[in-house]
């Protein structure tokens, strides 16, 4: 009698197992056709919550493998996701050359390369923790990592005592994200949407402006005294006005975000978000790629490498001026932005496409007026601290390209629409600074380097 009970007793948990693994099955297959997560992701929580008879090395093994597994996923998503990462064999490129050759000329090809989809994965990796910040921060971080890469540039040649290259390349980045990024966006969204004008917050719009202008006048007045030879203290004035300009241009920076993310936060809701609420049609419903961790742990990566990559790009600068024959302010003003600026670049132009021009304005803009009102002053403040003369005395050549470069971009959104001739002006008139920069013999970094190498 007893055998016969196991007998029925180990039938019938067989078939309750049996019955488990089919539920499971049946689970793991309705989770497949509704959740839009990965399904191997899935499992390994369901394995969790079904557990199974098994033993303590075999649960080490399983876990072992969920977590290679989500390693495996991360990597695949982050490096092998964007065409643009064919470039990052560039970047071990370079050092290889830099190591085993004298040319200055390719290290710093090989180095920009490199540094390009670095930079657009920096902004992805950003987008990606934005999901689990929320609006507000999201955007903080946007702005500041989007902006990462040229700070860590200008970082590189402050150490080396390259304080032009840290003006030009400050001055390069708002010249490009006003000109060349914006540009794009305008003109990309006009000729998707040819038939009507995009519009936008003109509110927004005219507060970017307003600072940009307040920045012009911190870089104007040092630039004045200087070539006005009216300085009280001659070689001392100009330095002190520049650090209490950047101090102050620093306040009102931190005044801007509390305006912008807290009292008045409001007036920086895109025009057309009421409308497409009501519609039900919006199609922000994405999911991240990444988890937060992940997310992180990907910004400290990337920004490690750019860090780098950042340092052989800086010191291959002078070089490659010498062998490729193109003067050191066209390399800072022109080539190091357009790196900086890849993920602002592609980011502007697919939500203006989008008709979603707002943010499109806030990634060109925004991104400049933070250059133009936290990234400049804080180098200064660096400067400062660390004994390095950097100042806001940007000569009277660059000074002047970003007054015409602000008042244009300021009458270009005046009116709060756009249109593609908008963007191709802004276009053309980034051909004209480029053209005026390749011709442009800068006398501070010629006396700089004759002081370097008397």
């Amino acid at each position: 009698m007893g055998g016969s009970n196991s007998h029925t007793i180990s039938i019938d948990s067989r078939l309750e197992m049996g019955s488990l693994a089919e539920k499971t099955t049946l689970e793991i297959e309705e989770m497949r056709l509704v959740s839009p997560q990965p399904i191997d992701r899935k499992i390994c929580s369901l394995e969790t919550t079904h557990p199974r008879p098994i033993s303590g090395a075999g649960l080490q093994d399983f876990g072992c493998k969920c977590v290679l597994h989500s390693i495996f996923h991360s990597v695949k998503i982050a490096l092998f996701s964007n065409k643009l990462n064919l470039l990052l064999p560039c970047g071990p490129l370079a050092i290889v050359v830099d190591k085993l050759t004298n040319h200055h000329g390719w290290v710093f090809f090989l180095s920009l390369l490199g540094i390009i989809p670095l930079a657009e994965r920096l902004g992805w990796a950003t987008e990606q923790l934005a999901f689990f910040t929320g609006p507000t921060v999201g955007g903080l971080l946007n702005a500041t990592f989007g902006n990462a890469t040229e700070l860590i540039i200008s970082m590189r040649a402050m150490k080396s005592g390259m304080i032009r290259v840290v003006q030009q390349s400050l001055l390069g980045s708002i010249l490009s994200n006003m000109l060349l990024v914006l540009g794009c966006a305008l003109l990309g969204g006009g000729i998707v949407h040819f038939k009507r004008e995009q519009v936008f917050n003109k509110s927004s719009a005219a507060m970017d402006s307003g600072l940009l202008l307040m920045a012009v006048m911190g870089l104007l007045f040092p630039t004045v005294l200087h070539f006005t030879h009216t300085e009280l203290h001659f070689g001392k004035s100009e330095l002190a006005l520049s650090r209490f300009s950047s101090c102050v241009m620093l306040v009102a920076y931190v005044a801007y975000i509390f305006f912008q993310l807290t009292s008045h936060k409001h007036l920086y809701a895109p025009i057309n978000e009421e409308g497409s609420q009501a519609d039900g049609s919006s199609d922000d419903d994405e999911e991240p790629d990444l988890s937060k961790w992940e997310s992180i742990m990907w910004l400290l990566v990337l920004t490690s490498l750019i860090s780098v990559l950042s340092e052989y790009l800086v010191n291959a600068i002078e070089g490659a001026s010498v062998a490729m024959n193109i003067p050191i302010a066209f390399i800072s003003v022109i080539l190091l932005p357009i790196v900086g600026n890849a993920a602002e670049h592609a980011g502007a132009v697919m939500f203006a496409v989008k008709d979603k021009l707002d943010i499109s304005l806030g990634v060109a803009i925004g991104s400049s007026t933070q250059i133009a009102m936290f990234l400049i002053p804080f180098t200064v403040v660096v400067g400062w601290i660390t004994g390095r003369p950097m100042d806001l005395n940007f000569q009277l050549f660059e000074t002047a390209t970003l007054i015409m470069t602000v008042l244009v971009v300021t009458f270009m959104l005046q009116e709060g629409t756009s249109n593609y001739f908008k963007g191709l002006m802004l276009l053309l008139c980034y051909l004209i600074v480029a053209a005026s920069f390749f011709v442009h013999l800068d006398p501070e970094s010629v006396q700089d380097k004759l002081e370097d190498h008397p």
